[in-house]
């Protein structure tokens, strides 16, 4: 039987970046984009939802992928997303601790992906 961990991470990928684009103070809080109130900016919200969106399309992706040689592909983009986010995310974002803990979150997230991947 193919390797399924590819496919749950595709899965909890898809489920966390619709449940982020149903409600972005969900990825806005822990990144202290969210007013004190928990509402998002407009703005912010956009760019999260659009966060989202990618995410699911490849979490997507990574459940429906028919072979190993797509799933490495597919994968492979889950690993550049992650990767840039945390660069981004890394970089960007205010006060120390917060920038360790959404950088590193989404470097844990992509190295899971990779070495599911691998062993596919």
């Amino acid at each position: 039987m193919p390797n399924a961990m590819p496919r749950v991470l595709g899965a909890a990928t898809a489920a966390y970046s619709l449940a982020i684009m149903v409600r972005p103070v969900l990825l806005a809080k822990p990144c202290g984009l969210a007013r004190a109130d928990d509402t998002v900016p407009t703005p912010t919200a956009l760019l999260i939802r659009a966060i989202g969106a990618r995410d699911a399309a490849i979490g997507t992706a990574m459940i429906l992928a028919p072979d190993a040689s797509s799933m490495r592909t597919v994968t492979a983009c889950r690993v550049v997303a992650d990767l840039s986010d945390a660069a981004l995310f890394g970089t960007a974002l205010t006060g120390w601790s917060r920038r360790l803990k959404i950088a590193g979150f989404a470097v844990v997230w992509g190295a899971l992906c990779a070495a599911a991947a691998a062993r596919e």
